[in-house]
């Protein structure tokens, strides 16, 4: 009887991997480090479970900006609609939102993840829990830490799914990069920024979204939401820029970018007169109060423009980003050129978040994630016994 496969990593793109080898028929243990399976995906599903998106596959491609070339192979075997495809076969039925965006109509994680580890389980795969990986011993088997002490596992081929390095406390912590060659320094990716508020405005907003604005940087402009936070900003809108803005402010130590509180106005008049400016913003402009503290604040730190000016154009520079341990995703990860071959133990693949690419939120996460995942086991399904 030939070995089992291993499967390191227990999120979504490795619980893909192991569906896709032992629907081949192939007996497969996965591993992983904490005490329940998929902790990351439960709390992405905490907003809606954004599964992947409906735009032409070209432009979705697009997204992943300078690893669309590496990911394009894997996407393309199982694009967005075999993902969806997928998520139906267990009993989860989808729905495509107004921006394009596919979501399970349950709106939650936890029903597509019960059904998921009941379709692995009645296929045989094994789930060996709190089992972190260490490396490979002297003859060339995965060694784990548990509870228990040390093992070892000798498999007939291991797919790698360890995860980036976001929100550490739920799996996956980056700690792998020194087991590998070839991986470049995590960052955090769809993160939020930093802004030095005064104490008064970051008291009193912190936690108020900003709806329906738009954010200006280097000639590029979208519209989307955001929230406050005492010590910046975050949420679509920002995250849709983290890449560029993180880049910049690495170069630079800080970036100014431009918001528009009212993009559906073309101009915007104040008339003065008796009313006080909170109120002629309120009433005149239509701002929210988060929006007209803004403005506020804005003038309180010396800005050189009219409040009507303001509204439309309203400066705020960003002086850092949060961490890695608040950040949706991370930057940086395992090269896909990246060596993997480890003597006495060549049939190694790699998935997942853990390779370094990068996509904004919308679905491109979790597609690359899944796209990866099947790629991994089908690349291991395909190597000859014996080769390396």
């Amino acid at each position: 009887m030939s070995a089992p496969f291993a499967v390191i990593g227990a999120g979504p793109a490795g619980l893909m991997a192991a569906e896709t080898l032992a629907m081949a028929g192939r007996e497969v243990v996965v591993f992983d480090q904490m005490a329940a399976p998929a902790r990351k995906f439960l709390l992405a599903g905490r907003g809606g479970l954004n599964l992947t998106h409906s735009e032409p596959l070209e432009h979705f491609l697009s997204r992943y900006g300078a690893a669309a070339a590496h990911l394009r192979p894997a996407i393309e075997a199982f694009p967005p609609a075999a993902l969806i495809a997928w998520a139906e076969g267990l009993g989860q039925q989808v729905f495509t939102g107004s921006s394009g965006r596919v979501f399970p109509r349950a709106m939650k994680a936890s029903p597509l993840l019960r059904a998921w580890l009941a379709r692995l389980e009645a296929l045989g795969v094994t789930l060996r829990r709190r089992h972190r990986w260490m490396g490979w011993d002297a003859a060339g088997a995965l060694r784990f830490a548990t509870p228990e002490g040390e093992v070892s596992f000798a498999p007939a081929a291991t797919i790698l799914a360890l995860g980036g390095a976001s929100w550490p406390r739920l799996g996956s912590d980056g700690a792998w990069a020194s087991l590998l060659p070839g991986v470049t320094p995590f960052r955090p990716a769809n993160m939020g920024f930093r802004v030095a508020w005064s104490p008064h405005f970051a008291e009193r907003f912190q936690g108020q979204p900003l709806k329906r604005v738009a954010l200006s940087f280097a000639g590029r402009t979208q519209r989307g939401e955001a929230m406050i936070t005492r010590d910046g900003i975050e949420g679509g809108l920002v995250y849709a820029f983290s890449a560029v803005l993180r880049e910049a402010i690495a170069h630079e130590g800080h970036v100014d970018v431009t918001l528009d509180l009212r993009p559906d106005l073309p101009r915007v008049t104040l008339s003065g007169g008796s009313q006080s400016l909170s109120n002629q913003l309120r009433k005149q402009a239509g701002l929210s109060p988060v929006a007209v503290g803004l403005v506020q604040e804005a003038l309180r730190a010396g800005a050189g423009a009219a409040p009507a000016a303001l509204v439309k154009a309203l400066p705020l520079r960003l002086t850092g980003t949060q961490g890695l341990e608040r950040a949706i995703s991370s930057a940086g990860g395992l090269g896909f050129d990246a060596e993997l071959a480890v003597p006495g133990h060549l049939h190694l693949f790699a998935c997942g978040e853990m390779l370094d690419w990068e996509a904004p939120t919308g679905g491109y996460l979790l597609q690359a994630c899944f796209s990866t995942g099947v790629a991994a086991a089908r690349a291991a399904l395909a190597r000859p016994a014996g080769k390396g």
